[in-house]
């Protein structure tokens, strides 16, 4: 599993690390409007799938709405990120940050997407920061799990990722 720390403190990671090479691992998580979503949903197009402890902390913030101002620019990309945030704070937030171009999905059910990707943060219950980019056959082709949950991912890189995918 990846080496995480939450405030310079490790956590335990639930679930299976998931590599570039590997099927994608399907999960169930909530829309905003309480329906579920797949990844089934978004077969057929390059998705970057990042996953974050809250919408209401800095870096998260910082980081969606990076990715919601780089996905206008993308062709055929699907940006969505997981967190454990009810989906009714999800609304709330994306209103009033104008965020159109990422779909932001709840996990705080069961833990479905967390445990599949292997980002559930066991003492805090809430997901670490990584970003995976699945092609549009279901194949992971890049994967990154931020050292330190407080830290921003390597936009850079997940974006070129996403531009290179299929």
């Amino acid at each position: 599993m990846a080496n995480v720390t939450f405030k310079g403190k490790p956590v335990t990671l639930l679930g299976n690390e998931v590599k570039v090479g590997d099927k994608a691992p399907n999960f169930t998580v909530l829309a905003n409007d309480l329906s579920e979503v797949t990844l089934e949903n978004t077969k057929g197009q390059v998705r970057i799938i990042t996953s974050v402890p809250s919408l209401d902390t800095g870096v998260c913030d910082a980081e969606i709405r990076r990715f919601n101002e780089e996905a206008s620019g993308l062709d055929n990309v699907k940006v969505l990120t997981v967190s454990v945030d009810l989906p009714f704070a999800q609304k709330r937030w994306c209103a009033a940050a104008g965020i159109e171009n990422v779909q932001t999905l709840s996990d705080h059910r069961d833990l479905s997407f967390g445990e599949a990707y292997g980002v559930a943060m066991k003492e805090l219950r809430l997901l670490a920061r990584a970003v995976f980019v699945v092609d549009s056959s279901d194949t992971v082709t890049y994967v990154e799990y931020v050292n330190e949950v407080t830290e921003h991912p390597n936009y850079e890189a997940a974006l070129e990722a996403a531009k290179n995918a299929k």
